[in-house]
């Protein structure tokens, strides 16, 4: 009797588990059929094949060794949409404020964009990084989750070309009064 007690709550332990990051899997089922959105997935098996690519410096391996704790992305955008900044609210009032903690807010000229964070097993684990991105014309939602290494998210973001990834650069804050001294990566682009 006793097994069958804990069987049944590690069931609905796993069910609550699955049930955090389910906020975010309905508004990408919601919209994945409309085609005025632009949709991108990437699967854990994406990943594993990144892996076996040759790399020439230390700062590119350690993005390797970042993505392969990683499971998925998904992506799910819209461009010269009117009703951009409703699915920027739609979207961020589905995450739950019990289950995702935000990590920073950024005003890029006429978007906004949040990060959200879900913890792991662990404090010190990251389970998933969500960034909801919407101005006048254009939304987007994304979603990586896996096991994050969020000092390796923004170098990750720039090497696969995901606009808002490179804005995490901001939270590598050294101690001179927590100034942001880290490098614009369309700075390092320019140049």
């Amino acid at each position: 009797m006793k097994k069958i007690v804990v069987g049944f709550a590690m069931m609905l332990i796993s069910v609550a588990a699955f049930s955090q990051g389910d906020a975010i899997t309905k508004f990408f089922a919601k919209y994945q059929d409309d085609e005025t959105f632009s949709q991108v997935t990437v699967s854990s098996k994406m990943f594993s094949l990144l892996m076996d690519m040759q790399v020439d410096n230390i700062e590119d391996q350690e993005v390797i060794n970042a993505i392969s704790k990683l499971k998925g992305l998904r992506i799910l955008g819209k461009d010269n949409s009117r009703d951009a900044r409703t699915l920027y609210k739609e979207a961020l009032g589905l995450l739950p404020a019990k289950d995702y903690e935000e990590l920073m807010s950024v005003r890029d000229e006429d978007k906004d964009m949040k990060f959200f964070i879900r913890s792991g097993a662990t404090p010190s684990k990251i389970a998933e990084l969500v960034m909801v991105m919407g101005g006048n014309d254009k939304f987007m939602v994304l979603s990586l989750f896996g096991e994050i290494d969020l000092k390796q998210i923004g170098k990750i973001g720039s090497k696969m070309d995901i606009n808002g990834l490179d804005h995490l650069h901001k939270l590598d804050k050294n101690d001179k009064g927590g100034k942001d001294t880290s490098k614009d990566p369309k700075e390092e682009k320019k140049n």
